[in-house]
């Protein structure tokens, strides 16, 4: 088939065009801008168009001919920009995502949401039923857009949502990034109690659940959340990180509160500077919200099995890590 993957030049959307290229599909890579290892996926043999999902000509232009599209395309922890550019770019680029594909007779497509817009999780373990309690710009757009999709779902293209847990891997320097590196210094400072419920999502068990969307039939006009088998207490996240890099560090606690704080007056003094917080209210909510979701629907409906568990997912991390130098 000929596939679209918008995003498709950041970590999420190479490992999928990588991934659709050995499946033989003829796939294009649609991104604002070239990202790590752009030039590798040309050499795979898929086309990479350089532009934005929000300018209608060229989404119009690159959605010829195309049967499936994987809507992965997000604005996503952008700093120095106004909190329009996320709707612009979450709601208003998926709009103009949906109207081409259906203008162009696009078979399905499958939108990539995020977990996040379930807030913190009351009762873990949560379903895709779950309250909806967006917390922060990136959550609320990436919401906001889902009855989007399934309003065109119900016209003419065959749509399904998916929430991804937290995803993580080899190829990324950045998500996991900040704890692999604390914790290869020995000591990873713990706010509050810890046991708040993180829930991990490795790179290679997300695409194949995108992968298994991909094809007709599968999980039409559903919303699925996607997550590997096992969420854990961020404490324990520390020393499974620690296991993986052969490293003992130390979780010494301090209050959550004066952290949270701190977030919400560098996030406000440093935004007139245009320059990155060293600390903003997303990273600090990771110490006390809690994200732990069930899985039984993918698991039934589309056959989706995490194959690859947490410590083997965060031994290849740390093997990347290191081979790329980031550790």
């Amino acid at each position: 088939m000929k596939v679209l993957v918008t995003g498709g030049t950041g970590f999420t959307g190479k490992a999928l065009v990588r991934r659709l290229v050995d499946l033989g599909h003829e796939t294009i890579a649609l991104d604002y801008k070239e990202g790590l290892g752009t030039e590798e996926i040309r050499q795979w043999g898929a086309q990479v168009v350089i532009g934005s999902v929000t300018d209608e000509p060229l989404v119009n232009k690159t959605m010829q001919g195309v049967e499936v599209v994987h809507h992965v395309a997000a604005a996503f922890r952008e700093l120095n920009v106004p909190n329009s550019y996320y709707h612009q770019v979450n709601v208003g680029g998926t709009e103009t995502v949906l109207k081409a594909a259906e203008k162009a007779g696009v078979k399905r497509l499958i939108y990539c949401s995020t977990c996040g817009v379930h807030g913190n999780v009351k009762n873990p373990p949560a379903d895709e039923n779950a309250p909806i309690a967006a917390a922060d710009y990136y959550q609320q757009t990436k919401y906001e857009a889902e009855p989007l999709v399934n309003e065109f779902g119900q016209r003419s293209l065959n749509t399904v949502i998916v929430r991804p847990a937290a995803i993580y891997g080899p190829g990324d320097p950045e998500r996991f990034g900040m704890i692999f590196r604390r914790v290869a210094r020995g000591r990873f400072p713990i706010f509050g109690s810890g046991k708040a419920l993180y829930h991990p999502l490795y790179i290679d068990n997300f695409v194949d659940a995108l992968l298994a969307l991909t094809y007709d039939g599968v999980g039409d006009g559903q919303t699925y959340l996607i997550a590997d088998q096992e969420y854990i207490g961020v404490e324990e996240l520390v020393h499974r990180v620690a296991k993986a890099l052969g490293v003992e560090a130390r979780t010494p606690h301090y209050p959550f509160w004066p952290l949270w704080l701190a977030g919400h007056v560098f996030e406000k003094a440093c935004r007139p500077l245009h320059i990155s917080p060293p600390i903003f209210p997303r990273r600090v909510d990771w110490y006390r919200q809690n994200r732990a979701f069930d899985i039984s629907r993918a698991r039934s409906e589309i056959g989706y099995q995490p194959k690859v568990g947490l410590d083997e997912g965060l031994r290849r991390t740390a093997k990347w890590y290191r081979t790329q130098g980031y550790l």
